[in-house]
């Protein structure tokens, strides 16, 4: 009888150590600097989601899963060159998974290469080092007015508001 470990040593070997919510946030803010979108999507858990509430136009409200994620990431990099997060300001909950952020990205814009500054709020739950739920509050007309796409989004609500 054979009495050996069957088990893929591979995923023993590479498993690092969890990270607290707040680390992986801070993870995911230094890839999206870096434009590694393929890494910030790896973050997220196979079924994690991603919500956006204030979506508007044509921008998703919510994405499931890790690929879902991926897909929509892909082409960030194309439309904002993100450089600096001068501000992030970590509040812990009554959840020890889950944090809520305030932070600040500036960059450029790079259709127009005019200044590029959105502020939002975004509450992460995590579970082993991996995001399960991603809800960020942000401004679409901010967003849109930044990348240069504001007058396409107001085209969109017009046409959202005729239905």
């Amino acid at each position: 009888m054979d009495h050996r470990d069957h088990r893929d040593h591979r995923t023993l070997e590479t498993h690092v150590p969890s990270r607290t919510p707040e680390e992986t946030f801070r993870r995911l803010l230094d890839l999206l600097r870096a434009k590694d979108m393929d890494a910030l999507a790896d973050l997220w858990a196979e079924d994690g989601t991603a919500d956006f509430p204030f979506a508007a136009g044509d921008s998703p409200r919510r994405l499931q899963g890790r690929e879902a994620v991926r897909k929509y990431l892909a082409g960030y990099p194309d439309l904002v060159d993100v450089r600096e997060i001068p501000a992030v300001t970590v509040l812990r909950t009554d959840d020890p998974d889950t944090v809520v952020v305030e932070f600040t990205a500036t960059g450029r814009t790079v259709a127009t290469g005019e200044p590029y500054r959105l502020d939002y709020i975004t509450v992460v739950t995590t579970h082993e080092g991996l995001i399960t739920h991603y809800r960020d509050y942000w401004s679409p007309l901010a967003a849109a007015s930044a990348a240069g796409t504001l007058p396409a989004l107001l085209g969109a609500l017009r046409t959202e508001d005729a239905r």
